[in-house]
């Protein structure tokens, strides 16, 4: 597949991993083993699954975890509602998150499209 790094989805992931990691740390201390560490795994997942699925060396094996990474987004993205609804954090700091989120669904999306498009061909 060659070098994840090189894959946007895995740029996007990143950078959404960290935004996960900034926005938790406004959480109170009472949500650091609950749904802060939950939305930090979540978005760990995400990155670490496209970069575990391009080293796999097989297009069958790279779109399974693409999915397993899609999953990871659809959990992280509850978990940020889940945030907000428990008045956790306030609509400025979700917007970078927000943005991010629609962005990797799109990348998943089109590399998921794409993975198997190739694999037909």
């Amino acid at each position: 597949m060659g070098n994840y790094r090189d894959l946007e989805a895995w740029r996007v992931s990143r950078a959404l991993a960290n935004a996960t990691y900034r926005l938790t740390e406004a959480f109170p201390a009472t949500e650091r083993y609950g749904l802060a560490a939950q939305m930090r795994r979540a978005g760990v997942s995400i990155m670490s699954n496209i970069a575990e699925g391009a080293g796999r060396g097989s297009d069958a094996q790279f779109v399974q975890l693409v999915r397993i990474a899609r999953g990871s987004l659809r959990e992280l993205e509850s978990q940020r509602l889940l945030a907000e609804d428990l008045g956790l954090v306030g609509q400025p700091a979700l917007k970078e998150i927000d943005d991010l989120l629609l962005q990797q669904s799109r990348l998943l999306h089109a590399l998921l499209r794409w993975l198997t498009h190739a694999k037909e061909a």
